[in-house]
């Protein structure tokens, strides 16, 4: 992600989180850290055919810890394996930095995302009452061992056989804990 992708990517941030979403300055801070010797910040998009913006990721990793900030995918794409791709993009990054564990924060009611996150190997750790505001939903923390060897899912096969996922708010859409609740 550079600065030329905020504008669209507030755009899709405001259209998939009304009440919640991030701000201009918010994304322009997290990208302030992403191109330096010492950078915490991975940030990354993914664009449609014509070139518009269709998801967005971004990673925190500091020491051994690392911490999925955001992950959003257009409703046009959900189902498209993009959630997956963009997954596996923070999770291949997070063990190139060295992280031991990483950490994510998903709404309790979003199944589908935990879904996704389950079949990279995350297991829930916790619970944060009241995370989401200002509607008052719980997150669920969720963490995957050791990113660096985490088998990711093969994206041709981006879910697997069974019946259709339930509705949920995004494939995902979810926030990490530092920079937005």
């Amino acid at each position: 992600m550079r600065w030329w992708d905020i504008a669209p990517v507030l755009e899709l941030e405001r259209e998939l989180f009304p009440e919640d979403a991030w701000s201009a300055g918010m994304f322009w801070s997290e990208l302030a850290d992403t191109r330096h010797p010492g950078a915490t910040r991975h940030y990354t998009v993914a664009e449609d055919t014509a070139g518009r913006v269709a998801g967005y990721a971004g990673l925190m990793a500091v020491g051994a810890e690392g911490d999925v900030q955001t992950i959003a995918v257009a409703r046009g794409h959900w189902g498209s394996g993009l959630g997956s791709l963009l997954l596996a993009d923070l999770v291949r990054e997070a063990g190139r930095r060295g992280c031991a564990d990483l950490l994510l924060e998903v709404r309790v009611d979003n199944l589908r995302a935990q879904r996704l996150y389950e079949r990279f190997g995350f297991e829930p750790v916790g619970v944060r009452r009241n995370y989401y505001q200002p509607a008052g939903v719980d997150a669920l923390v969720m963490r995957l061992e050791d990113p660096a060897h985490a088998p990711l899912p093969d994206p041709a096969h981006p879910r697997p056989a069974g019946p259709p996922a339930a509705a949920g708010p995004a494939e995902p859409a979810d926030r990490g804990s530092t920079t937005h609740g």
